[in-house]
């Protein structure tokens, strides 16, 4: 595999020089002690934004978040937990929030698991600021059984979205992986992809001691997959 410091320097061509790429990374930091104190009406807010992203367009989900707030009793994991048959029933037909069966369904699983994490560890927000960063493939694996709809990059966007220190699979970044000497499959999500991925970037973490995020985007400023 090749060395970091030769994708640093292609993003950095790409982007306008090294000044014009570190301002792209500026913004985008990994905030772990936030994330540990973060309420787990939040942890389970996010859960569901991440869960409703996919296949929808992301400007109607955020313009009708206030309504999901609403409907979901401010996302309150005990309120959710007790909440009936009958109260998911009536939110098939809220016309407050995106009207999908399944991933309204999600919210009830996905509240029961915060709600079993903050038993569990104090609170949803210090189990994912705790877990081992070099093991994010474990965690992924444990969102997508026991948590619902949280497979695949889903997954991945909310743990960035959250704060906790991680990569995305975005097609670039798999470009760049595979541009970087990863023998990964034609797909890049097999579970050996996932280890591949994961050694790569602890290898890439050891080398540079950047964060898996600014790694992530530099990896993705570096090439265009589509190109």
């Amino acid at each position: 595999m090749i060395s970091f410091a030769v994708i640093r320097q292609r993003a950095e061509e790409r982007k306008g020089g090294p000044a014009a790429l570190q301002a792209l990374l500026e913004k985008y930091r990994p905030d772990h002690d936030r994330l540990r104190a973060m309420p787990d009406d939040r942890v389970l807010a996010d859960k569901t934004r991440r869960v409703f992203y996919s296949g929808f367009v992301q400007k109607v989900i955020d313009n009708k978040w206030p309504g999901f707030e609403a409907a979901f009793s401010g996302f309150d994991t005990a309120t959710l937990n007790i909440a009936p048959d009958d109260y998911w029933h009536e939110l098939t037909s809220d016309e407050r929030i995106i009207r999908n069966g399944a991933k309204i369904m999600s919210v009830r699983t996905n509240a029961a698991f915060v709600r079993e994490l903050a038993k569990e560890h104090g609170s949803a927000g210090a189990f994912f600021a705790d877990w081992p960063r070099d093991d994010q493939i474990g965690l992924l694996d444990m969102l997508s059984k026991r948590g619902s709809r949280l497979g695949g990059r889903t997954g991945q966007y909310f743990l960035r979205g959250i704060g906790r220190d991680s990569f995305v699979g975005t097609i670039d970044v798999l470009a760049c992986l595979r541009s970087a000497g990863v023998p990964l499959s034609s797909s890049g999500t097999t579970k050996k992809d996932q280890q591949m991925i994961q050694q790569a970037f602890n290898e890439w973490a050891e080398e540079t001691g950047l964060s898996f995020i600014h790694l992530s985007r530099i990896s993705a400023y570096s090439i265009d997959a589509a190109h």
